[in-house]
């Protein structure tokens, strides 16, 4: 079981993603955009980062910067912007992964886990 805070500003997608970590075994915590998402990795234990490139006041792209000079927190970026450009933007500032919609919250909960399992937040299986 881990912490995972979960950050996109469409409610729906939102809800969508906490549900599947949730049946995965994981705690889940939600933020609409990028201001309200560090306070949160500023205030509490985090162990996995989703992240949206595109929101309202701080875009995805600032808070990975950010959170990457807070922590080693392992962070996937989940957006729309499937350019090159922006995958290597991300790569660059810190993700560890990058995955661009439509996405299967199959694969992403994979993706996650096995981040966990490198970064010895959940036992291998």
């Amino acid at each position: 079981m881990a912490n995972i805070l979960i950050v996109e500003d469409e409610k729906n997608m939102q809800e969508i993603i906490a549900e599947y970590f949730r049946r995965g075994g994981h705690i889940c915590f939600t933020a609409d955009d990028g201001v309200d998402a560090l306070m949160i990795l500023k205030n509490n234990p985090m162990d996995l980062l989703i992240l949206d490139v595109m929101m309202p006041h701080l875009d995805g792209f600032s808070v990975c910067k950010m959170a990457r000079e807070m922590s080693d927190i392992p962070i996937i970026m989940l957006t729309a912007k499937g350019g090159e450009d922006d995958k290597l933007k991300g790569y660059g500032l810190g993700a560890d992964d990058y995955m661009t919609k439509p996405f299967s919250p199959k694969v992403l909960l994979a993706k996650a886990n096995a981040l966990l399992r490198r970064s010895s937040a959940i036992p291998a299986d």
